[in-house]
């Protein structure tokens, strides 16, 4: 009997979960350069919550979770919790200073609807690829 050889395929370049602009990932910089200690990066999620259904959020990870998605982008890492990755797939973060406000912005194409107040958002898991 043959032993058959199987050779894997090289796999294709996956895409980042999420991408960060040039204002957020400054922003992100700034706030860890003054964390009071030192983090593996920033952890972001969906929680349910608010009137429109899910939250964004956004902490300090002190580790990396062995299934979180580890994106770097501008020389700053993100760890995405793996309930979040389907409904994050395609997102920027954006980081905007207004006169009354600053704040992280997700800009994010499996968003179906948001609240008034901008606290919450309806978001649909990413459709599969045909």
């Amino acid at each position: 009997m043959e032993t058959v050889q199987i050779t894997p395929r090289p796999r294709r370049p996956r895409p980042k979960v999420v991408t960060l602009t040039d204002a957020a990932a400054a922003r992100v910089k700034e706030i860890m350069a003054r964390a009071e200690k030192p983090y593996a990066g920033l952890r972001v999620g969906v929680k349910n919550g608010g009137c429109a259904g899910s939250e964004y959020i956004i902490e300090y990870a002190e580790t990396a979770g062995p299934l979180d998605e580890v994106v770097e982008d501008h020389g700053v890492t993100i760890l995405i919790e793996p309930k979040a990755v389907l409904f994050l797939i395609g997102a920027e973060i954006d980081y905007e200073v207004s006169r009354l406000s600053s704040k992280f912005v997700f800009r994010n194409p499996n968003e179906t609807d948001a609240c008034g107040c901008g606290e919450s958002v309806t978001i649909q898991p990413a459709a599969e690829e045909a």
